[in-house]
């Protein structure tokens, strides 16, 4: 039997990429020097009839390829620029430091400005909207009230970097932050970090005695058990914070070990155990990220979405396999991205500083962005005054055509409203 349960709609090539010609359209590849010597890699878009626009959208996302996002041929149509900006972190977030991320968006936008952009849109596609969010306000903090360590305590240099904010922001199915994703999604029942399988059986919500029923019957859980799962999940992250603080401790401690004058006259083995401590890079598993209760009991944040998550319609399954959210960190990367505790890239955090127009956009059929969890806490911490929220009932995450579906019909109803929105902002 083929366990590996994963949804044709999103692993097959409907993602993230044009899904309509893009004309006479110029695309032009892109690399880029962040502050601090990383190179990203982009695509900076550009219509046939307007060829230097004063307006330009850009689109990112911490680890996934936006260069050919799906939103950018309606925009080019209507005459403006389009830089998908890829992070250093592309396909690949284990280490990702979202204070770093900044350094690559201010790349970007440094670009933009250098080439004619006077307004800059940020287009803000799931993860991109707390990435964005996050961005700007560094980017409106004074330098000397700026970010300086990672929550990792690595040095972030903003306090040095040239940050340029964006002039608007668009939250394109959004959801608040990754960290708020894992507090959510991680299972709750694990025990320890080393033993997938030692769980408490009383917190497992894909057991049949804690109310659980298989696809694709929906489950009931009691208001007791969603309150004690809830918790064991923040417990969970508070104990996975701990485990990554101590890697970074032994680290530090080594460290200032070897630095001290007294190192030299350490025993030969004792100082190799220092130096390779000092260099030890660790690797952090965290199992079973696929738990959210909200898969499987639709009465937790109503919407009309299917049963299960944006990465299997059988989470139960596919919690035992590789594929997941944040699987794979290093401490620095979970402390920064995924630790829905310690995290800085978390809307209701940073919120305050996006009071540019704004539109918050909810896909109503979203497996892992629901309306209160998500688009309701943005709506909350975003101080904008033009600020807008719409909802498409019938959408999907990334605006896909569903299983028998064709035309691209969500995407097309949302473009249809989003191009009028920045029309009415932004002059070309």
């Amino acid at each position: 039997m083929n366990q590996v349960q994963i949804p044709n709609t999103f692993w097959r090539g409907t993602k993230i990429r044009f899904r309509e010609p893009i004309g006479d359209a110029i695309g032009v590849p892109l690399g880029l020097d962040a502050m601090d010597g990383a190179r990203v890699r982009g695509a900076y878009w550009t219509p046939g009839n307007n060829p230097a626009p004063r307006v330009a959208v850009i689109a990112a996302h911490p680890r996934v390829d936006f260069t050919e996002h799906h939103a950018f041929p309606a925009l080019l149509r209507a005459g403006y620029g389009c830089m998908g900006a890829n992070m250093r972190s592309l396909n690949n977030d284990a280490d990702c430091l979202h204070e770093k991320l900044v350094l690559d968006i201010a790349a970007y936008m440094t670009w933009l400005k250098e080439h004619g952009a006077e307004k800059i849109i940020l287009l803000g596609n799931s993860g991109g909207g707390s990435l964005f969010s996050f961005y700007q306000s560094q980017a409106k903090a004074p330098p000397e009230q700026r970010i300086t360590h990672s929550p990792g305590g690595r040095r972030t240099q903003l306090e040095k970097a040239e940050l340029i904010p964006g002039d608007a922001m668009i939250y394109m199915a959004a959801h608040a932050g990754q960290g708020l994703i894992i507090n959510h999604v991680i299972d709750g029942s694990v025990l320890d970090e080393n033993d997938p399988f030692k769980t408490d059986p009383d917190l497992d919500m894909y057991d049949p005695r804690n109310g659980f029923k298989p696809a694709p019957e929906w489950t009931e859980y009691s208001d007791g058990f969603i309150a004690r799962y809830r918790q064991a999940q923040l417990e969970r992250v508070r104990r996975i914070d701990a485990i990554a603080r101590e890697f970074l401790a032994a680290a530090a401690a080594a460290a200032q070990s070897h630095g001290a004058e007294t190192f030299a006259d350490l025993p030969e083995a004792e100082r190799r155990g220092v130096l390779h401590q000092e260099a030890f890079e660790p690797v952090m598993v965290i199992y079973r990220t696929l738990a959210n209760l909200t898969y499987t009991d639709n009465r937790l944040d109503p919407s009309q979405r299917a049963y299960g998550s944006l990465i299997s319609p059988r989470p139960d399954i596919k919690n035992f396999q590789r594929a997941g959210f944040a699987r794979i960190m290093t401490p620095e990367g979970w402390l920064s991205t995924w630790s829905g505790l310690s995290s800085n890239a978390n809307i209701e955090k940073t919120g305050w500083a996006v009071t540019e127009p704004a539109v918050v956009i909810q896909a109503g059929r979203d497996l892992d962005v629901y309306p209160q969890t998500h688009a309701a806490k943005i709506l909350g911490a975003v101080a904008s005054t033009d600020l807008e929220h719409w909802e498409f009932p019938d959408a999907l995450h990334y605006f896909e055509d569903g299983e028998g579906q064709g035309g691209n019909a969500s995407l097309n109803a949302l473009m249809a409203r989003l191009v009028p929105w920045v029309q009415a902002r932004f002059q070309l």
